[in-house]
């Protein structure tokens, strides 16, 4: 069957606007958003929040400028003019000093009322496979400070005295002062440290027997840069929309599309249509997760080569079937069984391939139950209606196959 020139122009500008939408600045949006601790305003510390653009210079002293003899030495020794003293974000404020031998001594402190306070130090700006330092007060009033060993989003992973975190033989130490809670530690890292990606979290909830964390009640990833003390918020926006647009892409429509050919050819030209239409909306939403995917990589630096790996892959398959659409030779060409064999096997191997990567992202972003859940339901989805057609193709066929005379014989071919 021969492919309308109108359905073939209006295909190829349909592509070309989309990628211009795509590749414009403004669909872009900045992964980073530099916050300079410079303050213009007298906002004290409350339960509440209190941004880091909100404190002002006489706030920040406020902040900065407590006595920190409590927490005895070797931090209650220390100056606090030596101490750099950023606030970091809602009620937490970060204290370091970097000594020249690479040691770092962390003062973390933020409004307690109960529950638990964490740092954590990542290597990605994610959950997984980061290092925390957590403390609390149990009901019983005594003080408790660990590391803990992120493998993964359930509590039963967030595994207590393990870690990365290159901890000296110096003890580390949480105290109460005031409406305060302060966690503090020294490290020895084998570098100076500048931009870091940091975990902020906290729960209500007192951590459980053998020291189980709870569910926190609020949690955030800055990159932190100990040069300038300032602070790189991390957009968790875009990681989102990143997951949802290949979520949509590769998790619903494209599925949908590779089932139109299969269960609706008796309604020709119809499923060519449906399928070619179907199948661009999934590439261009597809693109756009990668293009965002990309733009998440070189910002964040992050290091998941796996999940990075399969979308390049995914996104040449894609392409690859796109310009098959374009050369798709006619009915009658010698050339069309192997162009209907190179359609079907790349296009099951890009939405196996897709369908694998969504799964990786899920796990190496600690996305999470509900995430998981919904890509669960998109598969029970697909798979319910794949039985439903398949049912009533094979009725179908039965019925056309009883509907022949029955002195009808077939051709051999």
């Amino acid at each position: 069957m021969a492919i309308p020139r109108f359905f073939v122009s209006f295909t190829k500008i349909l592509v070309g606007f989309c990628l211009l939408c795509i590749v414009h600045k403004d669909f872009m949006v900045a992964g980073f958003e530099e916050v300079r601790v410079e303050h213009d305003t007298n906002e004290r510390l409350t339960n509440g929040s209190i941004t880091t653009a909100g404190t002002g210079e006489d706030g920040r002293s406020e902040l900065c400028g407590t006595d920190l003899s409590f927490l005895g030495p070797p931090y209650g020794n220390m100056s606090t003019a030596k101490m750099v003293c950023s606030p970091i974000w809602n009620t937490f404020v970060l204290r370091y000093h970097q000594r020249e031998d690479n040691v770092m001594t962390i003062i973390l402190s933020a409004v307690y009322t109960t529950g638990w306070v964490g740092i954590g130090f990542s290597r990605n700006g994610m959950m997984l496979g980061s290092s925390a330092m957590v403390g609390w007060f149990n009901r019983k009033g005594h003080a408790r400070i660990k590391q803990y060993y992120l493998q993964g989003a359930h509590a039963s992973q967030v595994i207590p005295d393990k870690g990365e975190l290159p901890l000296n033989g110096i003890p580390p130490v949480v105290s109460l002062h005031g409406a305060m809670i302060y966690l503090a530690f020294q490290a020895k890292f084998e570098h100076r440290l500048g931009q870091q990606p940091i975990l902020l979290a906290f729960g209500t909830r007192y951590p459980t027997g053998f020291h189980h964390l709870t569910k926190h009640d609020d949690k955030t990833a800055v990159w932190f840069d100990f040069s300038q003390a300032s602070v790189l918020n991390i957009d968790t926006s875009q990681r989102k929309n990143h997951g949802i647009l290949g979520l949509m892409a590769w998790g619903l429509i494209l599925p949908a599309g590779a089932i139109v050919p299969r269960y609706l050819k008796h309604k020709d030209p119809l499923w060519y249509y449906l399928h070619a239409v179907i199948q661009f909306l999934g590439f261009i939403l597809g693109l756009a997760s990668v293009l965002l995917g990309i733009q998440l990589y070189q910002s964040m630096n992050a290091d998941i080569p796996a999940h990075r790996g399969i979308g390049i892959f995914v996104l040449v398959l894609s392409i690859l079937q796109v310009m098959a659409f374009f050369l798709r030779p006619n009915k009658d060409s010698k050339y069309r069984r192997y162009w209907n064999w190179y359609h079907l096997w790349f296009g099951r191997m890009a939405l196996f391939f897709g369908s694998l990567n969504i799964v990786l992202g899920i796990q190496y972003a600690g996305a999470g139950d509900d995430w998981k859940i919904g890509y669960g339901f998109l598969l029970a989805i697909t798979l319910l209606v794949v039985i439903v057609l398949e049912t009533f193709s094979c009725l179908r066929r039965r019925r056309d196959k009883s509907n022949l005379p029955s002195n009808f014989q077939m051709n051999t071919i």
